[in-house]
């Protein structure tokens, strides 16, 4: 757990000094989720789809956890943009999970 621990100070570091750095973010919300600390991971998410233009995983990772929090009309939101981005960068495969995601959500 320590390792897991530095490598989150790190990242909250790296932000300290640039907090929009898209690679720390996600890099953050990751270790975030491999902590355990799902609102952690969600708020940082929607720091990286907020201020990055995503083609379209980063919305299902947030869909993911917000769905994992009881949050689910913030994950089918959070999957609907998603499939709108995947789409726009031609990502098919992506925009389909991100529809599956809903559906399974009864969105």
């Amino acid at each position: 757990m320590e390792n897991a621990q530095n490598r989150i100070d790190y990242f909250e570091r790296m932000l300290a000094d640039n907090p929009e750095n898209p690679t720390g973010l996600l890099a953050l919300a990751n270790e975030y989720g491999k902590a355990g600390r799902d609102e952690d991971e969600a708020v940082v998410l929607k720091r990286y789809v907020e201020a990055h233009e995503d083609e379209g995983n980063a919305y299902l990772r947030l869909g993911e956890v917000l769905t994992k929090l009881g949050r689910e009309d913030e994950a089918r939101e959070a999957y609907g943009t998603g499939v709108g981005k995947a789409e726009k960068f031609g990502h098919s495969g992506m925009a389909e999970d991100l529809r599956l995601a809903q559906v399974q959500l009864g969105g």
